[in-house]
């Protein structure tokens, strides 16, 4: 394996999906898929021993499911990203591997162009939701009472302008539609984003976009 290949671990339980992903996933230079696991708990060990850049995880596996696979790997592996694979009909288990700490999520139908640039985003750092799949998650967080419990202090450390953003974010717009909607550069946007995530603790966007909704930042008016 060459310097700067993005190690890659592929968790899904059908061995047909398995190899289709290695496949794919053989043709591209700088990703190198070290290993594959059939279930959740095959996953986590083959996570804590090789230490992936990131896992392709199925939520629906045996031994243990995807979002009790991915919880533990995220808790004790922060740097492992987990792309969790997803089609329309399973919004709440998208909803809830939001929570336990995936930083992607993917249709299992998108092209195979889409799952390596899925892919080089998380491993480079971003976050990366599947614009399909995050309208539906927006609106299922929508649906959420709004928390009774006091603001955390930390979020006085934001200035108004990054709160603004915070909850622009919380909508699902990419720094693009943000940049557009506050009249600022995409390089503006971009630094905002960086400073919320690091006063507010946070590793991605999809982490700011769960902080938001539980923390009452975001806008709950989704008619």
């Amino acid at each position: 394996m060459s310097a700067g290949q993005i190690r890659v671990v592929v968790a899904d339980d059908q061995d047909m999906v398995r190899a289709g992903f290695r496949l794919l996933l053989d043709q591209p230079d700088d990703i190198d898929v070290v290993a594959d696991a059939a279930d959740g708990r095959s996953a986590v060990e083959v996570a804590h021993r090789l230490r992936p850049d990131v896992l392709l995880m199925d939520i629906r596996m045996p031994q243990l499911d995807g979002l009790a696979a991915t919880r533990q790997i995220t808790q004790a592996l922060p740097e492992c990203r987990v792309i969790v694979l997803t089609t329309f009909d399973i919004d709440d288990y998208v909803y809830e591997a939001l929570r336990v700490g995936a930083s992607g999520f993917l249709l299992k139908s998108a092209p195979a162009e889409t799952l390596v640039h899925a892919i080089r985003t998380v491993a480079a750092g971003d976050a990366l939701l599947d614009p399909a799949v995050t309208r539906r998650v927006i609106e299922q967080f929508g649906r959420l009472p709004v928390p009774a419990a006091p603001a955390p202090a930390e979020l006085d450390w934001l200035t108004d302008r990054e709160r603004e953003v915070l909850g622009q974010l919380a909508r699902g717009l990419s720094n693009a539609e943000i940049a557009s909607a506050l009249f600022v550069s995409d390089a503006t946007v971009k630094t905002h984003v960086a400073r919320i995530l690091a006063k507010l603790g946070l590793r991605d966007r999809v982490q700011a976009v769960v902080y938001a909704y539980e923390h009452g930042v975001a806008a709950r008016d989704h008619r």
